[in-house]
């Protein structure tokens, strides 16, 4: 008998359904997710920093993989809202650890945060939250 886990799941889904996304699941479960990206030249902006659209795919990544690791894999669960805190500049030279908690799982909405962090660092340099809406059954 072969066991996948939710984790290995979730990783071959969005292997296959969001290709393009190089964002790595570290972790899913007890309505959380923890995720990794990266950084390369490729992910800054002028000033050598991360820029805010690579942090705000790491937080919406996360939160769409803890919802998803509660829900089940849902394909059409869709961002509806994402709001971004910048707290401080993120290295250029570590990868960006997104950590999200579930603030509530409805039938139709779930709500996140997710503190994201260069690796290494106590600090988070973002916070996010954000909202998702569940298709129907």
């Amino acid at each position: 008998m072969v066991f996948t886990s939710m984790k290995d799941k979730i990783i071959e889904f969005m292997a296959s359904e969001f290709p393009q996304s190089s964002v790595k699941i570290v972790a899913v479960g007890n309505k959380g997710s923890t995720v990794k990206q990266e950084i390369g030249t490729d992910h800054l902006r002028p000033g050598g920093t991360v820029s805010g659209p690579v942090l705000m795919a790491v937080a919406d990544v996360a939160l769409y993989v803890a919802i998803i690791g509660e829900i089940g894999l849902v394909p059409l669960a869709v961002t509806t809202s994402l709001n971004i805190n910048f707290l401080r500049k993120p290295s250029s030279e570590r990868e960006i650890i997104g950590v999200c908690r579930l603030l509530k799982l409805g039938k139709v909405l779930a709500v996140g945060e997710v503190s994201l962090y260069s690796e290494g660092q106590d600090e988070p340099v973002a916070h996010v939250v954000g909202t998702y809406s569940i298709p129907p059954k």
